[in-house]
C-alpha cells in the first residue's frame, strides 16, 4: 500500500458544503519553500476516521483530551494529553476518543526543512531515528509551552511578513527541540567514532530497503554477510561493532527488523503470505511462517486475523 499524500491529507479533510470545519492547504506555499502547515484539532471534529496507514510527510501533534495513538506494530498507546511525531517511515493512525479534543498539529515535508536551509538533517536527530518510540503523555506545564509554540506557529502562518517562512522554520525547530527533550529516554548522539559510523552506516542501509512497496522485486540485502560486503567490512568486525553499540547482533537487529515488516504488510495490505514472504526475501513460505512465528508466537494468518478485528 502507498503512503498517503498531502494532496490525499487535504482531499480527505476539505470543509463539508454546510460545515467551515476541516483543513486546507496554506495558500501561499510557493514552489522552492516546501510544505508546511498548522492547524487546531478543533477542526477535525466530525471529519472521517483515519486509516492506519504510512504518511510521505511529518506531523507533529498535541491533543488534549483521551485519544489513542497506533504505530507501527506497537500496542496502542491510550492517553488523556498525549504528544505524538509521524515520520514517512512509521504507520500510523490517531484515534480520538472523545467528542471534546482539542490541541494543534503540523504537518511538513522534507523540502520545508532542507540541510541547504537549516544545516541540519532530520535523520540525524534522536527522536527521528529508526526504533525510537514516537508517542509521549504530557504534563500539565510541558503542554502549555508546546501549545505557546504551536499558536505562535498559526499566528505566524496567516502573517503577512514578507520572512514568514523563515521565522516558521525556527518556530518548528524550537518545537522539535523541545519534543526531544520530553522524550523519556533520550537516545545518544552517535560518537564520530569509527565504530558508530560504521553503526550508522548499517542503519541507514538497512532502513532503505523499506517500506517494502511491492511484493516484487524481493530485499537485495538479507544476511549479515550481504551488509558487510556492502560496507566492505569483515562481517565478524560489522558483527563486533554493532554488539558494541547497540547491544545486539547482525542478525538480532536484521530478524527484528524483518518481523517489524512483516507484522506491518500482514497488518497493512492485502498481499497474501506467500507474497510476503517473497517481497522479505524469504526462501518458502514454511520458513517465513517458521521465522514469523518463533518471533511473534503466533502464525502470519492468525496475526492478521486478530489484527483486523482488533483483538
Amino acid at each position: 500500500m502507498k503512503p498517503n499524500t498531502l494532496a490525499t491529507f487535504y482531499e480527505a479533510l476539505a470543509p463539508g458544503p454546510e460545515s467551515a470545519a476541516g483543513v486546507v492547504p496554506p495558500p501561499d506555499m510557493g514552489q522552492g519553500v516546501g510544505h508546511f502547515n498548522v492547524f487546531p484539532l478543533a477542526e477535525l471534529r466530525g471529519t472521517p476516521p483515519m486509516t492506519f496507514n504510512r504518511r510521505d510527510y511529518y506531523k507533529i501533534t498535541l491533543c488534549r483530551g483521551r485519544s489513542q495513538v497506533e504505530c507501527a506494530d506497537q500496542a496502542p498507546h491510550v492517553g488523556d494529553t498525549t504528544l505524538f511525531l509521524v515520520t514517512p517511515r512509521v504507520p500510523y493512525r490517531w484515534l480520538p476518543l472523545t467528542e471534546d479534543f482539542a490541541g494543534y498539529s503540523c504537518l511538513f515535508d522534507d523540502a520545508f526543512l532542507l540541510p541547504a536551509r537549516t544545516g541540519v538533517l532530520l535523520a540525524e536527530l534522536p527522536i527521528f531515528q529508526p526504533g525510537a518510540y514516537p508517542v509521549w503523555d504530557v504534563a500539565a506545564a510541558d503542554c502549555v509551552a508546546l501549545e505557546a509554540i504551536f499558536e505562535k506557529m498559526a499566528r505566524e502562518l496567516s502573517s503577512g511578513y514578507a520572512y514568514k517562512h523563515d521565522l516558521l522554520r525556527t518556530y518548528l525547530w524550537e518545537l522539535i527541540h523541545l519534543v526531544q527533550k520530553l522524550q523519556p529516554a533520550p537516545i545518544p548522539l552517535a560518537t564520530h567514532s569509527a565504530a558508530a559510523r560504521v553503526a550508522t552506516q548499517f542503519t541507514e542501509l538497512l532502513e532503505r530497503q523499506f517500506p517494502r512497496q511491492s511484493p516484487q522485486p524481493p530485499l537485495r540485502l538479507r544476511t549479515a554477510t550481504d551488509y558487510a560486503d556492502q560496507l566492505a567490512v569483515h562481517v565478524n568486525h560489522l558483527n563486533r561493532v554493532l554488539k558494541e553499540t547497540t547491544g545486539h547482533t547482525t542478525t538480532a537487529l536484521l530478524s527484528r527488523r524483518l518481523a517489524q515488516e512483516a507484522k506491518l504488510l500482514l497488518k497493512q495490505t492485502a498481499w497474501s503470505v506467500s507474497e510476503i514472504a517473497d517481497s522479505l526475501g524469504f526462501a518458502d513460505v514454511a520458513h517465513f511462517c517458521t521465522f514469523f512465528k518463533r518471533h511473534a508466537s503466533q502464525t502470519p494468518g492468525d496475526f492478521r486475523r486478530l489484527a483486523v478485528f482488533g483483538v
